[in-house]
């Protein structure tokens, strides 16, 4: 078992005082077997009400509604969590999906189907081109080792871009620039899984690793594939690997625009100001 903490602040200052819509906040690890909250705290200035939820896909959500005008909204969530996924390659896959190609049994499909579809792209051939050069028709490999490949050919063919501006790159768009911020290419790995016949979802959390040109203390995206006999398993195109104890998944969505960490709007003088610092640390 690691234990690990996470700070994660997010500031917005704006160029007078505005009223502050309800704001939802996505920050709070998903827990399970492999993951428990050992204590959490959210500090909101100007002071709010939260009231939590979960959503469509069992994320926890807070939505926080103000009654005081501002002009800088602080939002600061503290964590700490015990993680026990020390060892992301114990699974078994069962018998009939160990090799690809494979058809998900009736039962699952009808709760993985909205998983499987390939988001519509003008350039879509652009990216059945570049899965072909991943895997052709006949090829028969495990299903592991395939999404591995996929994987770590991203991560090799493709350069690493800090981008802060909002938004997610298309598949099409990323490959024809070459590089892309590690939710531009977890979305390529989910799109490029999904035209293979596999299901797959956006992952948007925390990882602990040692600053880099990879990581400069944000947020992290990968993507999980649903293997059956294992279950959701993820896959982290920006490092080459699967997802391991490192990473701290948050909020799990269908399309990648549904899990920003913090989402709201505001009535007043436009223009304002995001400064959003995440420091995970692990301790002994």
């Amino acid at each position: 078992m690691q234990r690990y903490k996470i700070l994660h602040r997010t500031y917005y200052n704006f160029s007078g005082p505005v009223r502050l819509e309800p704001h939802a906040l996505r920050l709070r690890p998903r827990e399970g077997h492999e993951l428990r909250i050992e204590s959490s705290s959210l500090k909101i200035t100007p002071a709010a009400t939260l009231r939590w939820h979960r959503d469509a896909e069992d994320n926890s959500v807070a939505i926080a509604t103000f009654d005081s005008t501002a002009s800088q909204l602080l939002i600061e969530s503290n964590v700490i969590i015990q993680q026990y996924n020390e060892s992301p390659l114990d699974f078994l896959v069962a018998d009939y999906a160990t090799n690809y190609p494979f058809a998900y049994r009736p039962d699952d499909w009808v709760l993985l189907s909205p998983y499987m579809n390939v988001a519509e792209d003008p350039a879509h051939g652009l990216l059945a081109e570049w899965v072909a050069n991943v895997w052709r028709p006949g090829e028969r490999i495990q299903t592991y080792a395939l999404l591995q490949r996929l994987c770590t050919r991203i991560h090799q063919t493709l350069a690493y871009q800090l981008r802060e501006e909002p938004g997610v790159q298309a598949p099409a768009e990323t490959l024809s620039r070459g590089s892309g911020s590690c939710r531009d290419s977890a979305t390529l790995f989910m799109e490029a899984a999904r035209l293979l016949g596999l299901a797959a979802r956006f992952v948007s959390g925390y990882l602990c690793v040692p600053p880099s040109t990879a990581n400069f203390g944000a947020t992290h995206a990968w993507a999980e594939v649903f293997l059956p006999g294992a279950g959701w398993k993820g896959f982290d195109p920006t490092l080459g690997d699967i997802a391991g104890s490192s990473h701290i998944a948050v909020a799990v969505a269908r399309l990648p625009e549904s899990v920003p960490p913090v989402a709201g709007s505001f009535v007043g003088p436009p223009g304002a100001n995001l400064d959003v610092g995440v420091w995970v640390t692990e301790l002994k």
